[in-house]
């Protein structure tokens, strides 16, 4: 019997025809297309273990899995083998062994997301599905003052989604969160294009959607700065914004 190997696996997708990163009766997911490739190459079941679950719509350029398997496939071809079988819209970017107790998700200690969108009054056809559309004037200083506030470790009750969590579980962290770096950026390349960047140690379902969300009535002066650290302080998501669109959003790395 040939020894487990544990491999490490990185990832990029385009999760736009996708119900999300995790398996779902009956609809496409990368997990099942993923999971389903390597069983075909390694020629047993495998379980594949992401370092979390995008929802349906959501990129990601730097997702990190793991699964565990006896097939003694050479490290240096299971990239090219497995991006032969895969759909064009999910790459392996990289595969290493990695130490048996190394799990994609218990082990990230956080994550950085990206979400992109345009305040062109025209959406240009080839950010359709990459980015949101906010028209109109967007006062992004204002946006830049709520984002400063996020910074730290809080309570994010206010923008978690329904069923982010187990709420009968006694103990553990709540909805609280810590925010390493958050900021907007515009596009130096395309004017009107900008991007927020949200890193920390873990997000709850919609957190970041919900963020932005409530970012863009800001950006729109529907809230200002201090309703926004309001809407944090209170713990109640019916006065946050409404969830941006998925399509907007990409994980871009986990940290470990």
């Amino acid at each position: 019997m040939n020894a487990v190997r544990n491999i490490k696996l990185i990832l990029a997708y385009d999760g736009t025809d996708y119900a999300g990163w995790q398996r779902q009766l009956g609809q496409p997911s990368i997990q099942q297309a993923v999971e389903e490739a390597l069983a075909r190459l390694t020629q047993a079941p495998v379980t594949l273990h992401g370092a979390g679950r995008t929802d349906a719509g959501v990129h990601a350029e730097g997702m990190t899995a793991n699964f565990q398997t006896e097939a003694r496939l050479p490290l240096s071809g299971l990239v090219k083998a497995l991006n032969s079988m895969l759909p064009l819209a999910i790459r392996v970017l990289a595969a290493e062994k990695v130490a048996s107790d190394f799990h994609a998700r218990y082990k990230a200690t956080g994550k950085v997301y990206e979400y992109t969108f345009t305040t062109a009054g025209i959406m240009p056809p080839s950010l359709r599905l990459y980015a949101a559309q906010v028209r109109g004037p967007f006062a992004c200083e204002a946006v830049r003052q709520c984002l400063g506030a996020l910074i730290g470790a809080h309570d994010f009750t206010s923008f978690e989604g329904a069923g982010s969590r187990d709420l009968s579980v006694v103990g553990g962290r709540g909805a609280v969160r810590t925010i390493f770096a958050a900021n907007l950026a515009e596009d130096e390349n395309c004017p009107e294009l900008y991007r927020i960047t949200l890193a920390g140690d873990g997000f709850l379902r919609h957190m970041v959607r919900n963020i932005v969300g409530t970012l863009f009535a800001v950006g729109r002066g529907r809230l200002t700065p201090y309703d926004f650290q309001g809407i944090m302080m209170a713990r109640d998501r019916a006065l946050a914004g409404a969830t941006a669109p998925a399509r907007g959003l990409t994980l871009k790395t986990v940290l470990y």
